[in-house]
């Protein structure tokens, strides 16, 4: 598939710094990496829209502007070991790679793991890590990481999670029931707790413990 055309590119950044996204970091990784393989089927059209979008096992590609957000609360820098709970159809994970030293992203459905490896092969992103498993435990063998993104929403931020944030790290999680809006939270682990702060009202699928049907 060919990449989106010079205005089509033009567009998508334009919508993505209406709607926040500021940071020139950001912004030229989401240049960077095409938004279209992550998208397949009758979708793959719409890959430049700023909505979200259907993929393989019930799950969605979260809208640009979101994951243009998320990664600027996350602050993530070029030394900084990232681990992101919910890898989906890849996108997120790859915008990472761009920013941060090492990418460990994992999630419920091998089937997503699978297809997400295969589009971070074709761009030659190696500084990934996939791996099928339940996300709210973390990735325990690597921890602690420097900044934690979960892109799912959990009542609460995941205790687990918490604990393999470094003291100095951030955090970026959806918190709120999973059938209302949720807020999008990120929490700084400093020497003697946690400090929360809101970041704007979103809505994300629940996060579930245990793995998928296909994993």
């Amino acid at each position: 598939m060919s990449g989106p055309t010079a205005e089509t590119k033009m567009q998508f950044l334009f919508a993505l710094r209406s709607k926040g996204v500021t940071d020139t970091k950001v912004l030229s990784a989401m240049e960077n990496i095409d938004r279209g393989p992550f998208v397949r089927g009758i979708f793959s059209e719409r890959a430049y829209e700023d909505m979200p979008l259907p993929i393989a096992c019930g799950q969605t590609i979260s809208q640009p502007s979101v994951v243009g957000i998320m990664t600027q609360a996350l602050q993530v820098n070029s030394r900084d070991k990232v681990l992101e709970v919910g890898t989906g159809s890849g996108y997120q994970a790859a915008i990472l790679a761009k920013l941060a030293r090492r990418v460990y992203t994992v999630e419920r459905h091998q089937r997503l793991v699978r297809e997400a490896r295969a589009v971070f092969d074709e761009m030659a992103l190696v500084n990934i890590t996939a791996m099928t498993a339940d996300g709210s435990h973390g990735w325990p063998d690597q921890a602690p990481f420097d900044r934690i993104i979960v892109t799912a929403a959990a009542e609460d931020p995941p205790g687990p999670l918490l604990a393999q944030l470094k003291i100095g790290g951030i955090m970026v999680v959806p918190v709120g029931q999973s059938d209302a809006v949720q807020t999008l939270i990120r929490v700084r682990r400093g020497e003697n707790g946690y400090d929360y702060d809101e970041i704007r009202p979103v809505r994300f699928v629940p996060l579930l413990e245990g793995l998928g049907k296909d994993g």
